[in-house]
């Protein structure tokens, strides 16, 4: 597992100046104060030491989560570089119940630090033992003020980061895939350590990754970011992991990875850092990398994820463009180790049920040639790396590749191009291939399924696609019966033609090749 990191809340200088008695709308008891004020002066591990101490002390921080996000301005919210002392006791003196905020996050946050570190095995401490109560083990209902600031915290980054990370340890825990890690099987301990409630966490687990996956939809980078640490701390667990797939987490993690689509054939590996998405750092791409490739790891157990990363062809066209523009060794790695889960997963252990496609490497594979990976494998196998990871996953791509290119008909190819959008010139597109194959654009039920995709990408903002998809489109109607009206029917002719009069001259002469092709019978005399 990836370490997650977070950085200290801007207001952090202000957290030993907090006065709690003045502060009666926290409705602290004396017992509660004082605890509060016995935590300041020992060492965390004295607190937690004492298991009616740790559980009580969690207890109130996370009612002081509850009491004080329901009355903050927002003034601390608004702070987002960190403040020395004066600043943050200004912020203080404005918004007393968001700096209260940000003090119980932090503090529940070197708890959980701390329950994870060898400390806490050694002395029998764990997350089970103080977030989770009872004889069953379940999760103690102060939960939900997590949740509360995560979906209502809108513009706090500091503060929806921190809790959904704390909200991700705390639910890991009940993993029954984690639960090896949290104390030494056969140990003294293991008989007083409470074994937390996998059921109990079920709902919670859905309900943050419900609000992470709503925070991927963004186009922000910096709302994006407040998920990651989340997402990156669930997928250590085959549950997080599952839950995340289910709920369509694949499709929206390959989109905040996708490049900005190229303007034009001219943008190379060196321009193609700058057409991403604005406010997307290096660091972000890495950790959102990271989610899909630990995703892959669930391909051979369900045919469901297997499906999602095969819908649309959008997952591989996002690992594929990492590589391609290598923003930095370490994306390449964690994209190269997905492509090649993806190059060498089964259908065999899970198959797809009843009458549903087969999906296994072979269809990403096809996915993979289409969209240039064998060209970008290539150029890698000539640089030298450091990390032999991504030594050893370049030769494995690079044999899988090839072998499965050469039992691919040049018709596989063109179809795989077609369907993830990735069109390039080549031996497909031309006038022989399309006088062999034109009848193959009829698909197997007649819907001719390729041709309305080619229309579509007549309007895509890669004007070489869209050069490539109007010469495609002119060919099939010279080579196919009636292609003609079969293209302008599905709406082809008019897109075509509002290309006519486009900047790119390139782009403008296929465009009104592709029309004429349509409205010319012998279009080889007119040549």
């Amino acid at each position: 597992m990836a370490e997650v990191a977070i950085p200290p809340s801007p207001v952090a200088a202000a957290f030993r100046h907090i006065q709690w008695d003045p502060l009666s709308s926290l409705r602290l008891t004396p017992q509660e104060t004082a605890l509060l004020r016995m935590a300041e002066t020992n060492p965390i591990e004295y607190t937690l030491g004492d298991a009616r101490d740790a559980t009580m002390y969690v207890r109130v921080l996370l009612k002081l989560l509850a009491e004080a996000s329901f009355n903050v301005s927002g003034h601390v919210a608004r702070i987002s570089e960190e403040c020395n002392e004066n600043r943050a006791l200004d912020a203080l003196d404005a918004d007393p119940l968001g700096v209260v905020t940000h003090y119980a996050i932090a503090k529940l946050h070197t708890i959980l630090t701390t329950l994870s570190s060898p400390w806490a095995a050694e002395n029998g401490v764990s997350v089970g033992n103080v977030f989770y109560a009872g004889v069953e083990g379940d999760l103690i209902e102060q939960w939900k003020s997590l949740l509360r600031v995560i979906s209502k915290g809108k513009g706090d980054l500091y503060a929806q980061r921190s809790a959904a990370l704390c909200l991700a340890q705390i639910l890991l825990a009940a993993c029954p895939s984690q639960r090896g890690s949290v104390s030494a099987p056969g140990s003294v301990k293991d008989v007083s350590a409470r074994v937390p409630s996998y059921a109990s966490a079920i709902e919670p687990l859905e309900a943050l990754t419900a609000w992470a996956i709503s925070q991927l939809k963004s186009s922000n980078a910096l709302t994006v970011g407040t998920t990651v640490p989340a997402i990156m701390t669930l997928m250590s667990a085959t549950e997080g992991r599952q839950i995340f797939a289910a709920s369509g987490g694949i499709k929206y993690l390959s989109r905040q990875l996708r490049q900005r689509e190229k303007k034009g054939s001219s943008s190379g590996p060196s321009s193609l850092g700058s057409e991403r998405r604005s406010g997307s750092s290096v660091q972000q791409l890495y950790e959102l990398a990271f989610c899909l490739w630990c995703l892959t790891y669930e391909l051979n157990n369900f045919a469901d994820v297997r499906a999602d990363f095969a819908k649309d062809g959008l997952p591989v066209v996002a690992l594929v463009e990492l590589v391609s523009s290598a923003p930095r060794e370490k994306v390449v790695r964690v994209a190269l180790a997905a492509l090649r889960n993806l190059a060498a997963c089964s259908a065999d252990v899970r198959p797809e049920p009843g009458t549903a496609s087969r999906v296994d490497s072979k269809v990403f594979l096809g996915e993979m040639i289409a969209c240039g990976l064998m060209k970008a494998i290539g150029l890698l196998r000539e640089r030298q790396f450091t990390d032999p990871d991504i030594v050893d996953d370049v030769e494995s791509l690079h044999l899988l590749l090839a072998d499965n290119f050469k039992e691919m008909t040049r018709w596989e190819v063109y179809q795989n191009e077609v369907e993830t959008g990735q069109l390039q010139w080549g031996s497909t597109h031309t006038d022989a291939f399309f006088k062999e194959n034109a009848k193959m654009m009829e698909g197997k039920d007649g819907d001719f399924h390729l041709v309305k995709i080619l229309i579509s990408l007549i309007t895509s903002k890669d004007e070489d696609v869209a050069a490539i998809a109007c010469f495609d489109l002119g060919e099939f109607c010279r080579h196919y019966p009636n292609g003609r009206a079969i293209v302008k029917r599905l709406g082809g002719k008019e897109l075509a033609m509002t290309l006519i009069e486009h900047d790119n001259p390139e782009l403008q002469r296929h465009a009104l090749q592709c029309v004429s092709k349509m409205m010319v019978h012998n279009w080889e005399y007119v040549k």
